[in-house]
C-alpha cells in the first residue's frame, strides 16, 4: 500500500511555506553567531553589564546547552502535539526571551535570557525541517532541504554582519532585539500559511526515554564545554563527559527494550542513516572550530573591525546560497556518495589552505578558501540531510529531524571545545617564554598564566602598559598564528574522517534502497487522488 501524498492545497503553497520556515530558521541560527561581536561591548562596565570572561562564555554557552539538551524531545513532542503548534510556542518563546536578553540589567540576567532563548530555539529548528517533509514530495523535497541547509550557513555568516552593523550605530542589546520583528513577522505568516501536522498514531509517551535524552545531552555537551574552559584532562571535565555518555547508554538500552521508544535505535543499524548522521556532525565540527579560531585571526592578528571581519565571511555565504539549491540535482546525476564525499574534499581542501595564512597573508586568498569551503558545505549539508529525513517514515519527521539537528549542535559543541583547547594550549606553549621575560612581569607566574589564556588577552596588556610593551604584539600574532594551524590540523583531520565516511557507507544513487527497513515507510511519489488530513 502506498503511502499517502501531501494535501493538494498544502501542495500549491509549499514554496511559501518553505520561505516562512527559513525566515523562522535564520532568526535561530542567525542568533547563534551575532552574539560573538558583540561580548567585548558587554564586558565593558560603562557601555555594557561589566560582564567578566566567564559570564560572558556562559552567556554564549548556555544558549548552545539548552539548544542541544532540548532538540530531541521537542521533535519527538512535535511529532505528538502537532508541528506547527510546536513551531509557534518556540517562535514566541524565543521572542520573549530576546527581549528579555536585549533589556537585561546584569549578566545573570542575560544567562538566564539566553538559556530560554535557547529552550524557544529547539523547539524551532527540528520542526522546520520536520514540515518541509511533510509538505514537499519526495522528488521536490531534496531541493527544499537544500534551500533549508543553506539559509543554516548563510544565518552563520551573516550574523557577525549583522552584529558589526548594529553595534556601530546602537547599544549592545540592539543585537537581541533584532529578533523582535523578524519573530513578529514569521509568527503571522505561519499563523495563516503552515499547515498543521503530527503523528496519527503516536503510541504512548516514553517517560524514562525522554528525560534520560534531556540529561544526558546536556551533561555531554556541558562536559565539553567545560572541558575547553579548563582541559581535557581535568577530573571535573572527564566526570561529567562520563556521565554524560553513561546517561546516553543508559538512554539506548532503555529504548532498545520499551515497546513504546521515543526514539527507534533500530535505525542506526542502517549504514546509510549512520553514515549520514555522521557526516553532518563531523562537517560541523569543522566549520564551526574554523569560525571559532578565523574570527581570532581577523581581528587579533589582521587588526579588522568586527563588522569588516564579518563583510569578510560573505564568500561562505554566497557560495552556500549559489550551490545548496543545486546539490539535489548533482545528487540525481552522481549519487548521494560522490556528491556527499566530493564535498566534503572540498571542505578538507579549503580547510588545510589555512596552513598558509600568516600574519601579513593577502586576503584574496582566504576570500577563496572561504567560498570553497561555502561550495564544499552547499553538497554536504543537503544530500546527508535527505539521506537522514529518507530514512524515517513522514509521521516521524520531527524525530529524524531532531537527530540529524542534535547530531549538528553538538558536533559544533565539541568543534569549538576542542579545537579551542588546541588553540589555547598552543598559544600559551608559544607565548608564555616571551611574557617570562618581560621584566614587570618576573616572579608573578598567575598574571603569566593570565595573559597567555588568550592572544585578546596578552594584547589588552599591551594597550594597559603602553609602549612599554609594544615588543609582545608580534610574538602574540606569531604564537597565535602557530597555535591556529595546529588547530587547522585537527579540522583537516575530522574533514578527512567524513570523506571516507561517505565513501564507505553512504548510499549511491538510490537512497532508500541502502536506508534499511526504515525507509521502506518514507513517503512515495505523489498521487493526486489520495491525501493526508491536515489540520488547519
Amino acid at each position: 500500500m502506498s503511502a499517502p501524498a501531501v494535501d493538494p492545497t498544502v501542495h500549491r503553497r509549499r514554496w511559501l511555506i518553505l520561505g516562512v520556515l527559513v525566515l523562522s530558521l535564520l532568526v535561530v541560527v542567525l542568533d547563534s553567531s551575532i552574539l560573538n561581536v558583540a561580548l567585548k561591548t558587554i564586558a565593558d562596565p560603562v557601555k555594557g553589564l561589566g560582564a567578566s570572561e566567564t559570564d560572558l562564555e556562559w552567556a554564549t554557552n548556555a544558549y548552545t546547552l539548552a539548544f542541544a539538551g532540548l532538540l530531541f524531545t521537542w521533535g519527538v513532542l512535535g511529532d505528538r502535539i502537532g508541528r506547527k503548534k510546536m513551531l509557534l510556542i518556540g517562535m514566541v518563546v524565543f521572542g520573549i526571551a530576546s527581549l528579555a536578553s536585549a533589556y537585561s540589567q546584569s549578566p545573570g540576567e542575560l544567562i538566564g535570557a539566553r538559556i530560554l532563548m535557547g529552550v524557544g530555539g529547539a523547539a524551532v529548528m527540528p520542526t522546520t525541517l520536520a514540515i518541509i517533509s511533510n509538505v514537499f514530495e519526495p522528488k521536490e523535497r531534496a531541493k527544499a532541504i537544500g534551500i533549508w541547509s543553506g539559509a543554516v550557513g548563510i544565518a552563520i555568516a551573516i550574523g557577525p554582519i549583522t552584529g558589526g552593523v548594529l553595534l556601530e550605530h546602537f547599544w549592545w542589546g540592539s543585537v537581541f532585539l533584532v529578533n523582535i520583528p523578524i519573530v513578529a513577522a514569521a509568527l503571522a505568516l505561519m499563523f495563516f500559511l503552515v499547515p498543521d501536522s503530527k503523528n496519527p498514531k503516536p503510541g504512548r509517551f516514553d517517560p524514562v526515554g525522554v528525560p534520560l535524552s534531556i540529561a544526558g545531552i546536556t551533561a555531554f555537551v556541558y562536559g565539553i564545554i567545560r572541558a575547553g574552559d579548563i582541559g581535557w584532562l581535568k577530573p571535573e571535565a572527564l566526570g561529567i563527559i562520563a556521565l554524560g555518555i553513561l546517561l546516553l547508554v543508559l538512554f539506548v538500552l532503555w529504548e532498545r527494550k520499551t515497546d513504546h521508544p521515543a526514539l527507534n535505535v533500530k535505525l542506526f543499524r542502517h549504514r546509510g542513516f549512520s553514515a549520514a548522521v555522521a557526516v553532518i556532525g563531523l562537517v560541523f565540527l569543522a566549520l564551526m572550530g574554523m569560525t571559532f579560531f578565523l574570527s581570532f585571526y581577523m581581528q587579533a592578528v589582521r587588526g579588522f573591525s568586527p563588522l569588516k571581519c564579518g563583510v569578510l565571511l560573505i564568500p561562505l555565504a554566497v557560495a552556500q546560497l549559489i550551490f545548496s539549491s543545486r546539490s539535489a540535482g548533482l545528487v540525481k546525476r552522481f549519487g548521494h556518495k560522490a556528491v556527499t564525499a566530493g564535498g566534503m574534499g572540498l571542505v578538507t581542501i579549503a580547510l588545510g589552505s589555512y596552513f598558509y595564512a600568516g600574519t601579513d597573508s593577502p586576503i584574496w586568498v582566504l576570500e577563496i578558501a572561504l567560498f570553497v569551503m561555502g561550495m564544499g558545505m552547499a553538497n554536504v549539508m543537503p544530500p546527508a540531510t535527505a539521506a537522514v529525513m529518507a530514512s524515517v517514515p513522514r509521521e516521524k519527521a520531527g524525530e529524524g529531524s531532531a537527530i540529524s539537528n542534535t547530531v549538528r549542535q553538538v558536533g559544533g559543541a565539541l568543534g569549538v571545545a576542542v579545537l579551542g583547547s588546541i588553540l589555547t594550549s598552543a598559544y600559551r606553549s608559544r607565548i608564555t617564554p616571551v611574557l617570562d621575560s618581560v621584566p614587570q612581569l618576573h616572579g608573578n607566574p598567575g598574571t603569566v598564566k593570565d595573559l597567555s589564556s588568550s592572544i585578546t588577552a596578552t594584547q589588552a596588556f599591551v594597550e594597559k602598559v603602553g609602549p612599554r610593551a609594544d615588543g609582545l604584539l608580534e610574538p602574540s600574532k606569531d604564537a597565535f598564528v602557530h597555535a591556529m594551524h595546529l588547530a587547522v590540523a585537527g579540522s583537516v583531520a575530522m574533514g578527512a574522517i567524513g570523506v571516507v565516511i561517505a565513501l564507505l557507507w553512504l548510499p549511491g544513487r538510490n537512497p532508500l534502497a541502502q536506508a534499511g527497513p526504515a525507509a521502506s515507510a518514507a513517503p512515495a511519489p505523489a498521487r493526486t487522488d489520495e491525501k493526508v488530513p491536515v489540520a488547519d
